[in-house]
């Protein structure tokens, strides 16, 4: 089981979210946390700047990036929709 922190720009754009989709994070936040690489999750590396980072959708439209921080641990960086993260 990975342990999940925050970074505070995370923790912003967290907090601007509506609740239902902050319920939808965190529900998803925790199966991601026993398997970042299920295939429902779509998780893949960036390219380019963010190369040392990584993404993970939500749902249709809202993604994750993290980055792997320390052994079993991930720190995620920004929440928004495909054209706010990338």
């Amino acid at each position: 089981m990975w342990i999940i922190r925050q970074s505070s720009h995370f923790e912003r754009k967290f907090k601007k979210l509506p609740e239902k989709l902050q319920v939808k994070i965190r529900k998803r936040s925790k199966v991601f946390a026993v398997n970042p690489f299920d295939p429902s999750f779509k998780t893949h590396k960036l390219h380019g700047e963010r190369k040392n980072e990584w993404v993970y959708s939500i749902d249709f439209s809202l993604r994750i990036t993290f980055i792997f921080a320390a052994k079993n641990e991930m720190l995620y960086t920004d929440v928004g929709t495909h054209d706010q993260v990338y």
